[in-house]
């Protein structure tokens, strides 16, 4: 007919039809008139289509007047040109009704959440396909000849459809905001094709609508938007017709779209409150003003206190009355009646402990080797124990308590619901690879970083086959292990094959291809098309391969997940690829722990191999999930050899400084190895005794308590050990007196200060086990037990040790050479060393001046003030950097982490039992979708998102409840089951005619449902394993930003849980929901961050109970002092105070591990004030600066050479460990403890006497003057 260009025949033996291309060359547009009608077959031209291309006959004539049938099947498929029964003319057959219902509801299953954006998108449609003005907005452009019945027709395959901007535009609008609720990403990102959500635009979203190789369109349209006033081809008129807006009720009746899907509907959300204004006053920070204020306030008293002590002594002064010999007579003569309650209980107490100890002593003394044995017996009772003892090294039992919230919520998740599954990754980089500039025809110049090339990414290809294809032999199972018997397989767990295992890398976009596959055109994808824009959800790339951007495991493969490093969704950019593996959880005990374990262990050793490799072109980082684990007891392990360096340089100085070296021939007679040797051995035997005791009766240990226990209880030991032997080397024997009755008076006299302090210091860290963490716990017992045991040994083991010591020396026998005797006496005069005398004459002569005093209250007044200012900057929490040792390929791993990863951890919203998720009104309270509530569960997490800087929150819950309804929907072809009738049990179809808002309220419910993981199930259709709605638990997932430090994720966790409170009180609203019904967060992290929520105030209750035993039994022990025991208290919280402000200027965080140290903080202080507060409360000397003078000499330098030249060198040893957690809390944190308890102990506490110490023991005095008088007139008598 003259219409013919050409004639290409293709006998299809199946259909029978002969196919003849044309091109339309003349066309006819006049209202009332169709262009095509019916269908006349197959296009040929269209391969791997979603649904099946039929396409329509070629036929301008008038529109058909519709009969019932038709006219109902159009009201259903295309209710916007519904002009009543009788009225409504049509250019589309029944046939093609059908088909074109078919061609929408795949898209429609995305957008009918939002009913106005899925009305809109079938209006184009259904006017182009059966408008009754077909013609005027139609224009065909190409046809073939096909032979169908055995008549020759015209097959239309491509046309241009005329639409105005305003109506396109309109559509797009109301479209762009719908999202798809399991990836929490917008549906129109699936729907136009390369530009994803980001670029797209209306002409964009209908170019891939009319685009043949798309997988839906049944042939090509070519969509012209006009603007209005615009020329048109003769006879054309755009369409234009009414557009609902996603705020308004459509064309049928349905509500508008929700919040999630149209902006317009959002209620007015309040930004959340921003954080408290900093403190001031005035310009000054507030709390810098009130530490100044306290100081001055401080200051003000003292200078008060010395104005009105000078005046008083000024007056006394001129008062005084002396004799001949210029002795005062005015001076206080003590009578029995002057001696208060007070003073007689104390000296009673006094009197009571020495004779105690004294006999207790003597006994031990005279019978050495019985002692030893019987100390060694219950020691090795105790210590038998050890053969049952468990070490925990798992951080969640180690530092997370059973009963506290986040562990009942991570058992409550793994009952319900798998445990978390287990991450092994590697973060890989090209730094130096070339990057490159293309032009691409549809995004114009783009530039490609290094790390998007087509040989790295089948480098990456090879690792992630290499990796997958890890195997080995298990004994347990008796048959070989591989990838598919432990990986986490989401969408096929019972029966997982290798491809339904969860790898997510950039490859996943090409379902890991083999490379002969893509080697040609992989690069090319790369760049022309940019493939990494494209939406995680499409299903064919419209590229040569046709591909899904779907994972091999049928998963979306999120951009964030397989490339990292780029900004604004600028991925061509990005600067590091990502390959994750990722593995099922199982409990400890289970036979697949250990395969898991093993198979990390190989990936671990496939990546290091890989990473050594001189041919490979990338710099990576990576870790597994054991990796953390692995690298602190190895670190462990290797920095045991320091401690015992440790170890072994406190017992040489011991060992050292015990000896009273009169000449250097007696050098090995007065040197103390074997007295030092039977001290460590005393405090080790303890130690023991504890963790035995502790592991007999079921309380596991740990690696903080067997590095820190030991130092602590050698650092009270020693100190007990130096008090003892320095004043039993000082002490003269008294004439008549055995060697067993001089060690033991001597025991009398310092075993009350032994004593004193071991008690306090044992109920301190009984007192310190109340903390809710369980490593602080356990080891606050065994601290405790060890302390005790200590003491115990102390009064007994190591008596009898110095008894056998004293007999060798009093036979000038050698320390190690038993049987050698060296003939050189002993010296008659008792040794007083060189730090007696020293600090005698010299140090606190100075230390007490007039002068010297106040400049030293000065001092520490103000350190402590600024401490207490410091004090309220310090940082809490603790980076998982510092758990790992300086040479850790973790620090990599994490430095890698916080670089490039663009997302933080998945963060899971859960609801508990008590819910009803299927009635309409408990739907509304959860999902997102049209007719939800505007707080819902799943509004509220994604006004949360719209705040990342609070909220932490990056990517809204997906939601299976919006699945569920898009499930339910007519409008998809998915299935349902009936639940009453003769059809009870099965499936329903999606045709069956019931309109969203009737389905919603009375449409049946499937029967079984697993809350676990829905999607899947609901895309397997009649393969369906029957469903139920969730009675017990489900949960909701979205991701946190980037939590770069423990801060960070501590606040991610308060904030997570502010916003599940939320949730919890409006659905607890919700008629039928339970009273204890919970909606909470949960992710893996959240079980080591949430101690420091509450770290401070458990802390400062912690402290504050260690502290009450250093006030009462420091009262109780001198008699009811209470001025003792407020001076000894004062001090001990000046050096807790100071120690956490210099912890602020050193930055050592405040953590569980630096609350374990700041409690053994305030054991040792109590070592460092203690004794030499009882020495000051007993001197009788006149005055209180001579009383100090007295306890600074005699006890302060037992305390200097026992506690701190004890502690200091071993502490410095510290200082070459490995491990960052060792060297900034146990050598650092620790070496700060030591100093400042050194300097409050030895300068600031006499001076703190001198001022305020208790008055002198009345009946002491008076009996001493009584003595002193008696003398006196025996001396003027004779």
């Amino acid at each position: 007919d003259g219409r013919h260009l050409n004639t290409i025949l293709l006998r299809l033996s199946t259909h029978g039809t002969v196919l003849r291309p044309q091109i339309i060359s003349e066309a006819q547009h006049e209202p009332g008139f169709c262009t095509f009608y019916e269908e006349c077959g197959i296009n040929p031209d269209v391969t791997g289509s979603l649904i099946t291309p039929t396409i329509p006959c070629l036929n301008y004539s008038t529109a058909r007047l519709l009969d019932k049938i038709h006219y109902l099947k159009l009201k259903s498929v295309c209710p916007m040109l519904d002009q009543g029964e009788g009225k409504t003319f049509a250019c589309c057959s029944l046939g093609q009704l059908i088909s074109l219902e078919k061609s929408l509801s795949l898209s429609k299953a995305v957008l009918i959440r939002c009913p106005s954006c899925a009305e809109n998108f079938a209006h184009l449609h259904c006017v182009t396909t059966c408008s009754s003005n077909q013609s005027l907005v139609v224009n065909v452009t190409r046809t073939i000849k096909v032979n169908t019945t055995g008549l020759e027709k015209d097959a239309v395959t491509a046309y241009q459809a005329y639409i105005s901007t305003t109506f396109a535009d309109a559509a797009f609008r109301s479209c762009r905001n719908v999202r798809v609720p399991v990836t929490g990403g917008f549906a129109i990102a699936t729907m136009c094709g390369l530009y994803a959500a980001t670029l797209c635009t209306p002409q964009r979203w209908y170019d891939f609508q009319g685009d043949s190789s798309n997988g839906l369109a049944p042939l090509d349209i070519d969509f012209r938007l006009i603007p209005p006033g615009a020329p048109v081809p003769s006879g054309i008129v755009p369409y234009n017709g009414k557009v609902p807006g996603c705020n308004e009720t459509s064309s049928t009746g349905n509500e508008p779209c929700s919040c999630q899907d149209c902006k317009e509907m959002c209620p007015f959300i309040p930004p959340p409150t921003s954080p408290p204004q900093p403190f001031k006053i005035g310009h000054i920070d507030g709390l810098l003003a009130v530490c100044l204020s306290i100081f001055c306030s401080l200051l003000l008293f003292f200078v008060c206190f010395l104005l009105l002590r000078t005046s008083d002594h000024y007056f006394k002064s001129r008062n005084k009355v002396k004799d001949k010999n210029g002795n005062d007579l005015s001076q206080e003569l003590m009578e029995p009646k002057d001696v208060t309650c007070t003073d007689r209980n104390s000296l009673a107490t006094q009197e009571f402990l020495g004779s105690l100890f004294q006999k207790w002593g003597t006994l031990m003394a005279t019978h050495p080797l019985k002692t030893l044995l019987a100390s060694a017996v219950v020691v090795v009772v105790f210590a038998v124990g050890l053969m049952y003892i468990e070490l925990t090294t798992d951080p969640v039992e180690l530092w997370s308590a059973p009963d506290s919230r986040a562990r009942q919520e991570k058992d409550f998740h793994d009952e319900y619901f798998e445990p978390f599954f287990r991450t092994n990754q590697l973060i890989l980089t090209a730094p130096g690879y070339p990057g490159h500039f293309y032009d691409s025809l549809l995004f114009g110049m783009y530039n490609f970083s290094g790390i998007i090339t087509k040989d790295l990414i089948l480098q990456l290809l090879e690792l992630q086959t290499r990796i997958q294809a890890i195997e080995f032999w298990s004994d347990d199972l008796n048959r070989t292990v591989t990838l598919k018997d432990i990986c986490f397989a989401p969408l096929n767990p019972k029966n997982p094959s290798l491809s339904d295992c969860a790898v997510n890398s950039l490859p996943q976009y090409f379902q890991n291809t083999a490379p002969s596959a893509i080697v040609a055109v992989i690069f090319r994808i790369s760049r022309e098309t940019a493939v990494l824009r494209s939406s995680p959800l499409s299903f064919k790339d419209m590229t040569d391969l046709g591909l899904s951007c779907m994972s091999e495991y049928g998963g979306p493969v999120f951009p964030f997940l397989a490339v990292g490093g780029y900004e604004n969704e600028d991925y061509t950019m990005a600067e590091a690829l990502i390959l994750t593996f990722s593995l099922n959880n199982y409990p400890r005990d289970s036979v697949k722990f250990k395969l898991v374990e093993k198979w990390e262990q190989m990936f671990l050793d496939i990546v290091a191999e890989y990473q050594k490799n001189p041919a490979t072109n990338f710099t990576f980082a990576y870790m597994a999930e054991r990796s953390l684990e692995d690298e602190i007891n190895r670190t462990t392990a290797e920095d045991i050899p320091i401690f015992m360096i440790s170890y072994a340089v406190i017992f040489v100085y011991i060992a050292v400084a015990l000896g009273e070296y009169s000449s250097f021939k007696r050098i090995l007679v007065d040197s103390k190895i074997l007295v030092g040797l039977g001290g460590i051995l005393v405090v080790g035997c303890s130690v023991l005794a504890s963790m035995g005791f502790y592991a007999w009766i079921g309380i596991s240990s740990s690696l903080v308590i067997l590095q820190v226990v030991p130092f602590l209880v050698l650092a009270v030991g020693a100190d007990n050990i130096f008090i003892f032997v320095l004043e039993y080397q000082r002490d003269k024997r008294r004439p008549g007196e055995t060697r067993e009755e001089h060690i033991g008076r001597v025991l009398g006299r310092v075993a009350p200060s032994m004593l004193l302090c071991s008690l306090s210091e044992s109920i301190c860290f009984f007192l310190g086990a109340l903390s809710s963490m369980p490593a602080v716990k356990s080891f606050a017992l065994y601290a405790a037990l060890a302390v005790v045991m200590d003491f115990l040994l102390q009064m007994t083991a190591f008596v009898a040790v110095l008894s056998l010591d004293a007999q060798r020396q009093d036979r000038n026998r050698c320390d190690l050479a038993l049987c050698v005797t060296v003939s050189t006496p002993r010296p008659s005069k008792p040794s007083q060393g060189f730090l007696l005398p020293f600090m005698k004459r010299y140090y606190a002569p100075v230390l007490l001046k007039p002068v010297t005093r106040i400049i030293v209250v000065v001092v520490f007044l103000f350190m402590f003030c600024a401490s207490i200012f410091l004090m309220f900057h310090v940082t809490v929490g603790l980076d998982q950097e510092l758990a790992l040792p300086t040479d850790s390929y973790m620090l990599e791993y994490f430095k890698y982490l916080n670089m490039y990863f663009e997302v933080g951890v998945p963060t899971y919203f859960i609801t508990t039992r008590g819910f009803n998720f299927s009635t309409t009104e408990g739907m509304d309270a959860v999902c997102s979708s049209v007719g939800c509530d505007p707080f819902s569960l799943t509004q509220k997490i994604q006004y949360a998102t719209e705040y990342p800087d609070k909220s932490f929150l990056a990517i809204p819950a997906s939601s299976w409840v919006d699945d569920f309804i898009d499930w339910l929907n007519p409008g998809s072809r998915c299935c349902r089951l009936y639940t009453s009738g003769l059809d009870i049990g099965e499936f329903c179809p999606a045709s069956e005619r019931m309109y969203l808002t009737v389905m919603r309220k009375s449409c049946p419910f499937p029967r079984r449902y697993d809350s676990e993981n829905v999607s899947p199930n609901f895309m397997l259709g009649s393969d369906l394993d029957c469903l139920l709605l969730p009675s017990t638990a489900s949960r909701f997932m979205a991701y946190h930003t980037p939590l770069k430090n423990s801060q960070e994720y501590t606040e991610a966790l308060r904030a997570a849980r502010q916003l599940a409170a939320n949730i919890t009180r409006s659905m607890r609203e919700v008629n039928g929901t339970a009273s204890d019904f919970e909606v909470f967060p949960y992710t893996v992290t959240y079980l080591f961050y949430e101690q420091y929520l509450t770290i401070v105030p458990e802390g400062l209750f912690n402290i504050a109970v260690c502290l009450v035993p250093t006030f009462v039994v420091c009262c109780i022990l001198l008699g009811m002092d209470v001025r003792s025991g407020l001076l000894n208290l004062l001090t001990i919280v000046m050096i807790t105070v100071d120690t956490v402000g210099v912890m602020t200027l050193w930055g050592i965080d405040y953590n569980a591990v630096s609350l374990i140290n700041l409690v053994t903080a305030v054991g040792i202080s109590v070592e460092f004030v203690s004794h030499l507060t009882r020495s000051f409360a007993l001197s009788t000397c006149p005055t209180h600066v001579e009383r100090a003078k007295e306890a600074t000499a005699n006890m302060g330098s037992a305390v200097f050479a026992g506690v701190a030249m004890t502690n200091l060198p071993g502490i410095v040893v510290l200082a070459f460990a490995k491990a960052q957690l060792i060297q900034i809390f146990f050598f650092r944190l620790n070496l700060v403890i030591t100093l400042l308890g050194l300097v409050h102990g030895l300068v600031f506490l006499p001076v703190l006497l001198s001022f305020f110490g208790p008055m002198c023991n009345r009946r002491s005095r008076s009996t001493e003057q009584a003595w002193v008088r008696e003398s006196d007139h025996s001396a003027a008598a004779n």
